[in-house]
Protein backbone atom coordinates (compact mmCIF):
# COMPACT_ATOMS: atom_id res chain seq x y z
CA UNK A 1 0.00 0.00 0.00
CA UNK A 2 1.33 3.48 -0.81
CA UNK A 3 2.05 6.02 1.88
CA UNK A 4 -0.77 8.55 1.73
CA UNK A 5 -0.15 12.20 2.56
CA UNK A 6 -1.23 15.61 1.36
CA UNK A 7 2.22 16.93 0.41
CA UNK A 8 5.17 14.82 -0.63
CA UNK A 9 8.43 16.66 -0.02
CA UNK A 10 11.64 15.54 -1.74
CA UNK A 11 14.71 16.75 0.11
CA UNK A 12 15.50 17.37 3.79
CA UNK A 13 17.60 20.47 3.34
CA UNK A 14 16.57 23.82 4.81
CA UNK A 15 13.82 24.32 2.21
CA UNK A 16 12.11 20.97 2.64
CA UNK A 17 12.42 20.95 6.41
CA UNK A 18 11.17 24.51 6.85
CA UNK A 19 8.26 23.80 4.51
CA UNK A 20 7.30 20.79 6.64
CA UNK A 21 7.16 23.00 9.73
CA UNK A 22 5.09 25.66 7.96
CA UNK A 23 2.66 23.01 6.74
CA UNK A 24 2.38 21.38 10.15
CA UNK A 25 1.60 24.79 11.63
CA UNK A 26 -1.28 25.06 9.14
CA UNK A 27 -2.53 21.54 9.88
CA UNK A 28 -1.39 20.11 6.53
CA UNK A 29 0.12 16.61 6.48
CA UNK A 30 3.40 15.89 4.70
CA UNK A 31 6.13 13.27 4.36
CA UNK A 32 9.77 14.06 3.57
CA UNK A 33 12.16 11.73 1.78
CA UNK A 34 15.91 12.38 1.65
CA UNK A 35 18.66 10.57 -0.24
CA UNK A 36 21.28 11.09 2.48
CA UNK A 37 21.31 9.76 6.03
CA UNK A 38 20.52 12.00 8.99
CA UNK A 39 24.18 11.94 9.99
CA UNK A 40 25.19 13.06 6.51
CA UNK A 41 22.83 16.03 6.28
CA UNK A 42 23.66 17.15 9.80
CA UNK A 43 27.40 16.62 9.35
CA UNK A 44 27.92 18.36 6.01
CA UNK A 45 29.42 21.68 7.11
CA UNK A 46 28.09 24.60 5.11
CA UNK A 47 28.08 28.35 5.54
CA UNK A 48 25.11 30.10 7.05
CA UNK A 49 24.38 33.83 7.11
CA UNK A 50 20.74 34.42 7.97
CA UNK A 51 18.74 37.47 6.97
CA UNK A 52 16.87 39.27 9.73
CA UNK A 53 13.46 38.04 8.57
CA UNK A 54 14.70 34.43 8.48
CA UNK A 55 15.81 34.73 12.10
CA UNK A 56 12.47 36.33 12.99
CA UNK A 57 10.60 33.49 11.24
CA UNK A 58 12.58 30.81 13.07
CA UNK A 59 11.84 32.47 16.39
CA UNK A 60 8.17 32.99 15.54
CA UNK A 61 7.85 29.25 14.86
CA UNK A 62 9.62 28.24 18.08
CA UNK A 63 12.68 26.93 16.20
CA UNK A 64 15.28 29.50 17.16
CA UNK A 65 16.22 28.75 20.75
CA UNK A 66 19.65 27.26 20.03
CA UNK A 67 20.28 29.76 17.23
CA UNK A 68 19.73 32.65 19.63
CA UNK A 69 22.00 31.01 22.18
CA UNK A 70 24.87 29.95 19.90
CA UNK A 71 24.63 32.16 16.82
CA UNK A 72 26.83 35.18 16.22
CA UNK A 73 25.02 38.49 15.77
CA UNK A 74 26.94 41.18 13.89
CA UNK A 75 26.06 44.83 13.45
CA UNK A 76 27.41 44.74 9.88
CA UNK A 77 30.34 43.73 7.73
CA UNK A 78 33.79 45.08 6.88
CA UNK A 79 34.82 45.83 3.31
CA UNK A 80 38.58 45.89 2.71
CA UNK A 81 40.43 47.28 -0.30
CA UNK A 82 43.53 49.41 -0.91
CA UNK A 83 44.81 47.96 2.40
CA UNK A 84 42.11 49.83 4.29
CA UNK A 85 39.04 48.61 6.17
CA UNK A 86 35.58 50.14 6.10
CA UNK A 87 32.84 49.10 8.51
CA UNK A 88 29.28 49.12 7.16
CA UNK A 89 26.94 49.45 10.13
CA UNK A 90 23.84 47.57 8.99
CA UNK A 91 22.06 48.13 12.29
CA UNK A 92 22.30 51.88 11.74
CA UNK A 93 21.63 51.73 7.99
CA UNK A 94 18.53 49.49 8.22
CA UNK A 95 16.79 50.63 11.41
CA UNK A 96 18.12 47.94 13.69
CA UNK A 97 18.54 44.86 11.48
CA UNK A 98 21.56 42.63 12.09
CA UNK A 99 23.53 39.85 10.45
CA UNK A 100 23.22 36.41 12.05
CA UNK A 101 25.99 33.89 11.43
CA UNK A 102 24.62 30.42 12.16
CA UNK A 103 25.80 27.55 9.99
CA UNK A 104 23.34 25.82 7.67
CA UNK A 105 24.00 22.38 9.14
CA UNK A 106 23.10 23.77 12.56
CA UNK A 107 19.81 25.06 11.14
CA UNK A 108 19.19 21.59 9.71
CA UNK A 109 19.90 19.94 13.08
CA UNK A 110 17.34 22.20 14.75
CA UNK A 111 14.70 21.65 12.07
CA UNK A 112 15.13 17.86 11.99
CA UNK A 113 15.00 17.51 15.77
CA UNK A 114 11.89 19.66 16.07
CA UNK A 115 10.13 17.94 13.18
CA UNK A 116 10.71 14.45 14.56
CA UNK A 117 9.78 15.57 18.07
CA UNK A 118 6.51 16.88 16.63
CA UNK A 119 5.65 13.53 15.05
CA UNK A 120 6.72 14.39 11.51
CA UNK A 121 7.86 11.68 9.13
CA UNK A 122 11.28 11.93 7.46
CA UNK A 123 12.55 8.91 5.52
CA UNK A 124 16.33 9.12 5.21
CA UNK A 125 18.68 7.23 2.90
CA UNK A 126 16.35 6.71 -0.05
CA UNK A 127 17.38 5.99 -3.63
CA UNK A 128 15.94 5.67 -7.13
CA UNK A 129 13.51 8.56 -6.65
CA UNK A 130 10.99 9.12 -9.45
CA UNK A 131 8.24 11.72 -9.70
CA UNK A 132 5.22 10.56 -11.67
CA UNK A 133 1.84 11.89 -12.81
CA UNK A 134 2.74 15.46 -11.86
CA UNK A 135 0.25 16.84 -14.39
CA UNK A 136 -2.63 15.01 -12.70
CA UNK A 137 -4.49 15.45 -9.41
CA UNK A 138 -2.78 12.33 -8.05
CA UNK A 139 1.00 12.75 -8.36
CA UNK A 140 3.24 10.01 -6.99
CA UNK A 141 6.76 9.72 -5.64
CA UNK A 142 8.46 6.34 -6.05
CA UNK A 143 11.61 5.48 -4.11
CA UNK A 144 13.57 2.73 -2.38
CA UNK A 145 14.86 2.70 1.19
CA UNK A 146 18.58 2.28 0.81
CA UNK A 147 20.12 0.99 -2.38
CA UNK A 148 18.41 -2.40 -2.38
CA UNK A 149 15.05 -1.84 -0.74
CA UNK A 150 11.73 -2.68 -2.35
CA UNK A 151 10.12 0.08 -4.34
CA UNK A 152 7.71 2.18 -2.31
CA UNK A 153 5.30 4.94 -3.26
CA UNK A 154 3.98 8.14 -1.77
CA UNK A 155 0.54 9.12 -3.06
CA UNK A 156 -0.12 12.82 -2.50
CA UNK A 157 -2.00 15.87 -3.71
CA UNK A 158 1.10 17.95 -4.48
CA UNK A 159 4.88 17.43 -4.68
CA UNK A 160 7.41 19.94 -3.37
CA UNK A 161 10.82 19.24 -4.87
CA UNK A 162 13.36 20.75 -2.48
CA UNK A 163 16.03 18.33 -3.65
CA UNK A 164 18.84 20.58 -4.82
CA UNK A 165 20.39 21.26 -8.19
CA UNK A 166 21.12 17.61 -9.00
CA UNK A 167 17.84 16.12 -7.77
CA UNK A 168 15.03 14.75 -9.95
CA UNK A 169 12.61 17.59 -9.15
CA UNK A 170 13.60 20.16 -11.74
CA UNK A 171 14.26 17.44 -14.33
CA UNK A 172 10.64 16.32 -14.00
CA UNK A 173 9.56 19.60 -15.60
CA UNK A 174 9.57 18.92 -19.37
CA UNK A 175 12.64 20.34 -21.09
CA UNK A 176 10.51 22.27 -23.57
CA UNK A 177 8.83 24.06 -20.69
CA UNK A 178 11.94 24.97 -18.71
CA UNK A 179 13.98 28.11 -19.30
CA UNK A 180 17.34 27.90 -17.56
CA UNK A 181 19.69 30.83 -17.05
CA UNK A 182 23.28 30.28 -15.93
CA UNK A 183 26.54 32.13 -15.44
CA UNK A 184 29.77 30.30 -14.65
CA UNK A 185 32.40 32.48 -12.98
CA UNK A 186 36.08 32.03 -13.93
CA UNK A 187 37.14 31.74 -10.29
CA UNK A 188 36.33 29.61 -7.27
CA UNK A 189 36.75 29.61 -3.52
CA UNK A 190 39.17 27.58 -1.49
CA UNK A 191 37.51 27.25 1.90
CA UNK A 192 38.97 26.10 5.19
CA UNK A 193 37.74 25.36 8.69
CA UNK A 194 40.29 26.03 11.38
CA UNK A 195 40.45 25.54 15.13
CA UNK A 196 41.07 29.10 16.25
CA UNK A 197 39.39 31.95 18.12
CA UNK A 198 37.77 34.75 16.10
CA UNK A 199 40.26 37.16 14.54
CA UNK A 200 37.73 39.94 13.89
CA UNK A 201 34.33 40.90 15.29
CA UNK A 202 32.47 40.58 11.95
CA UNK A 203 32.88 39.24 8.40
CA UNK A 204 35.66 40.82 6.34
CA UNK A 205 35.22 40.89 2.56
CA UNK A 206 38.65 41.71 1.15
CA UNK A 207 39.61 42.60 -2.43
CA UNK A 208 43.39 42.86 -2.56
CA UNK A 209 45.95 42.59 -5.36
CA UNK A 210 46.33 38.85 -4.67
CA UNK A 211 42.58 38.31 -5.03
CA UNK A 212 39.48 37.98 -2.87
CA UNK A 213 39.41 36.65 0.69
CA UNK A 214 36.60 36.25 3.22
CA UNK A 215 37.08 36.02 6.96
CA UNK A 216 34.02 34.45 8.60
CA UNK A 217 33.24 32.55 11.78
CA UNK A 218 31.49 29.40 12.97
CA UNK A 219 31.87 29.52 16.73
CA UNK A 220 34.12 30.81 19.47
CA UNK A 221 36.61 28.06 18.61
CA UNK A 222 36.08 27.32 14.88
CA UNK A 223 36.54 29.83 12.05
CA UNK A 224 35.67 29.69 8.35
CA UNK A 225 37.88 31.41 5.76
CA UNK A 226 37.98 31.55 1.98
CA UNK A 227 40.41 32.68 -0.70
CA UNK A 228 39.80 33.14 -4.40
CA UNK A 229 41.47 30.53 -6.58
CA UNK A 230 41.27 28.78 -9.93
CA UNK A 231 38.19 26.51 -9.75
CA UNK A 232 40.10 23.82 -11.67
CA UNK A 233 42.97 23.79 -9.19
CA UNK A 234 43.59 20.74 -7.02
CA UNK A 235 43.38 20.99 -3.26
CA UNK A 236 46.56 18.88 -3.11
CA UNK A 237 48.41 21.92 -4.50
CA UNK A 238 47.49 23.93 -1.42
CA UNK A 239 49.53 23.07 1.63
CA UNK A 240 48.46 24.57 4.94
CA UNK A 241 51.46 26.90 4.82
CA UNK A 242 50.49 28.15 1.36
CA UNK A 243 46.90 28.74 2.48
CA UNK A 244 47.94 30.70 5.57
CA UNK A 245 50.43 32.68 3.52
CA UNK A 246 47.71 33.81 1.11
CA UNK A 247 45.26 34.56 3.91
CA UNK A 248 47.83 36.78 5.63
CA UNK A 249 48.57 38.63 2.38
CA UNK A 250 44.91 39.17 1.51
CA UNK A 251 43.54 40.05 4.94
CA UNK A 252 46.25 41.89 6.86
CA UNK A 253 46.75 45.65 6.60
CA UNK A 254 49.38 48.08 7.88
CA UNK A 255 47.82 48.67 11.31
CA UNK A 256 49.56 45.75 13.02
CA UNK A 257 46.50 43.44 13.13
CA UNK A 258 47.41 39.78 12.66
CA UNK A 259 45.26 36.87 11.55
CA UNK A 260 45.11 34.11 14.18
CA UNK A 261 46.17 30.75 12.80
CA UNK A 262 44.99 27.35 13.98
CA UNK A 263 44.79 23.72 12.93
CA UNK A 264 43.08 23.35 9.53
CA UNK A 265 40.76 20.36 9.76
CA UNK A 266 38.79 20.79 6.54
CA UNK A 267 39.62 22.33 3.17
CA UNK A 268 38.19 22.17 -0.34
CA UNK A 269 37.63 24.08 -3.57
CA UNK A 270 34.22 25.00 -4.96
CA UNK A 271 33.28 26.63 -8.25
CA UNK A 272 31.09 29.72 -8.48
CA UNK A 273 27.94 30.03 -10.56
CA UNK A 274 24.57 31.69 -10.79
CA UNK A 275 21.54 29.70 -11.97
CA UNK A 276 17.78 30.19 -12.28
CA UNK A 277 15.07 27.90 -13.63
CA UNK A 278 11.78 29.31 -14.87
CA UNK A 279 9.03 28.39 -14.15
CA UNK A 280 9.12 26.86 -10.67
CA UNK A 281 5.81 25.04 -11.02
CA UNK A 282 4.52 22.46 -13.48
CA UNK A 283 1.17 20.83 -12.85
CA UNK A 284 1.11 19.80 -9.21
CA UNK A 285 4.90 19.89 -8.87
CA UNK A 286 6.58 22.88 -7.21
CA UNK A 287 10.35 23.33 -7.00
CA UNK A 288 12.03 25.37 -4.27
CA UNK A 289 15.50 26.25 -3.04
CA UNK A 290 18.55 25.00 -4.93
CA UNK A 291 16.32 22.94 -7.22
CA UNK A 292 15.28 26.23 -8.81
CA UNK A 293 18.16 28.62 -8.26
CA UNK A 294 21.83 28.83 -7.25
CA UNK A 295 23.69 31.95 -6.14
CA UNK A 296 27.40 32.47 -5.51
CA UNK A 297 27.89 32.62 -1.73
CA UNK A 298 29.32 36.16 -1.78
CA UNK A 299 25.88 37.69 -1.21
CA UNK A 300 24.82 35.25 1.55
CA UNK A 301 21.48 34.60 -0.13
CA UNK A 302 21.14 30.83 -0.73
CA UNK A 303 19.37 29.60 2.40
CA UNK A 304 17.34 32.79 2.67
CA UNK A 305 15.96 32.55 -0.87
CA UNK A 306 15.02 28.93 -0.18
CA UNK A 307 13.17 30.00 2.96
CA UNK A 308 11.29 32.65 1.00
CA UNK A 309 10.26 30.07 -1.64
CA UNK A 310 8.69 27.74 0.89
CA UNK A 311 7.00 30.57 2.76
CA UNK A 312 5.25 31.52 -0.50
CA UNK A 313 4.45 27.86 -1.23
CA UNK A 314 3.05 27.23 2.25
CA UNK A 315 0.66 30.14 1.80
CA UNK A 316 -0.55 28.75 -1.51
CA UNK A 317 -1.12 25.31 0.00
CA UNK A 318 -2.85 26.74 3.05
CA UNK A 319 -5.17 28.78 0.82
CA UNK A 320 -6.01 25.68 -1.19
CA UNK A 321 -6.82 23.42 1.75
CA UNK A 322 -8.77 26.07 3.65
CA UNK A 323 -10.69 27.70 0.84
CA UNK A 324 -10.03 25.59 -2.30
CA UNK A 325 -8.52 28.76 -3.75
CA UNK A 326 -5.88 28.08 -6.43
CA UNK A 327 -4.97 31.70 -7.09
CA UNK A 328 -1.70 31.54 -5.13
CA UNK A 329 -0.68 28.40 -7.01
CA UNK A 330 -0.90 30.35 -10.24
CA UNK A 331 1.26 33.18 -8.88
CA UNK A 332 3.78 31.01 -6.99
CA UNK A 333 6.46 31.00 -9.65
CA UNK A 334 6.25 34.72 -10.47
CA UNK A 335 6.19 35.71 -6.80
CA UNK A 336 9.27 33.63 -6.00
CA UNK A 337 11.17 34.65 -9.11
CA UNK A 338 10.70 38.35 -8.40
CA UNK A 339 12.66 37.94 -5.16
CA UNK A 340 15.06 35.38 -6.64
CA UNK A 341 16.21 37.66 -9.45
CA UNK A 342 16.82 40.47 -6.96
CA UNK A 343 18.89 38.03 -4.91
CA UNK A 344 20.74 36.91 -8.03
CA UNK A 345 21.47 40.53 -8.94
CA UNK A 346 22.86 41.31 -5.49
CA UNK A 347 24.97 38.14 -5.40
CA UNK A 348 26.33 38.88 -8.87
CA UNK A 349 27.06 42.48 -7.83
CA UNK A 350 28.98 41.46 -4.69
CA UNK A 351 30.84 38.73 -6.57
CA UNK A 352 31.95 40.86 -9.52
CA UNK A 353 32.86 43.85 -7.33
CA UNK A 354 35.01 41.88 -4.90
CA UNK A 355 36.89 39.38 -7.09
CA UNK A 356 39.81 39.65 -9.46
CA UNK A 357 38.41 38.36 -12.73
CA UNK A 358 41.17 37.21 -15.10
CA UNK A 359 38.82 37.73 -18.05
CA UNK A 360 38.23 41.42 -17.30
CA UNK A 361 40.22 44.39 -18.53
CA UNK A 362 42.07 46.80 -16.25
CA UNK A 363 39.32 49.32 -17.01
CA UNK A 364 36.68 46.99 -15.55
CA UNK A 365 38.81 46.36 -12.48
CA UNK A 366 39.10 50.11 -11.93
CA UNK A 367 35.30 50.37 -12.16
CA UNK A 368 34.95 47.78 -9.40
CA UNK A 369 37.39 49.75 -7.24
CA UNK A 370 35.38 52.91 -7.86
CA UNK A 371 32.23 50.99 -6.91
CA UNK A 372 33.74 49.95 -3.57
CA UNK A 373 34.87 53.51 -2.88
CA UNK A 374 31.39 54.79 -3.68
CA UNK A 375 29.74 52.26 -1.38
CA UNK A 376 31.82 53.27 1.64
CA UNK A 377 31.58 57.03 0.96
CA UNK A 378 27.85 57.34 0.20
CA UNK A 379 25.18 56.64 2.83
CA UNK A 380 22.66 55.95 0.05
CA UNK A 381 24.96 53.35 -1.53
CA UNK A 382 25.75 51.83 1.86
CA UNK A 383 22.03 51.62 2.64
CA UNK A 384 21.32 49.86 -0.66
CA UNK A 385 23.97 47.22 0.07
CA UNK A 386 22.83 46.85 3.67
CA UNK A 387 19.14 46.51 2.74
CA UNK A 388 19.93 43.71 0.31
CA UNK A 389 22.33 41.96 2.69
CA UNK A 390 20.03 41.86 5.74
CA UNK A 391 17.06 40.89 3.56
CA UNK A 392 14.53 42.70 1.41
CA UNK A 393 11.14 43.18 3.08
CA UNK A 394 8.91 40.13 3.37
CA UNK A 395 5.74 39.71 5.45
CA UNK A 396 5.68 36.93 8.06
CA UNK A 397 2.76 38.20 10.14
CA UNK A 398 0.42 35.42 9.01
CA UNK A 399 2.73 32.57 10.04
Amino acid sequence: MPIRTQIGIVGAGPAGLLLSHLLARAGIDCVIIESRTRDEIEGTIRAGVLEQWTVDLMNRMGLGERMMREGHFHRGITLQFDRQRHHLDFEDLTDGKKVTVYAQHEVIKDLVAARLAGGGQIIFGVSDVKLEAIETDSPRIKFRRGADGAQEEIACDFIAACDGFHGPGRQAIPAQVRNEFQKIYPFGWLGILTEAPPSWHELIYSNQDEGFALLSTRSDTVQRMYIQCDPADKIENWSDDRIWGQLHKRLEIADGWKLTEGKIFQKGIIGMRSFVCEPMRHGNLFIAGDAGHIVPPTGAKGLNLAAADVLVLSRALRSWYRYRNAELFDSYSATCLDRIWKGERFSWYMTTMLHKNPQETSFEQKIHLADMKYVVSSRAASQALAENYVGLPIDIDDV
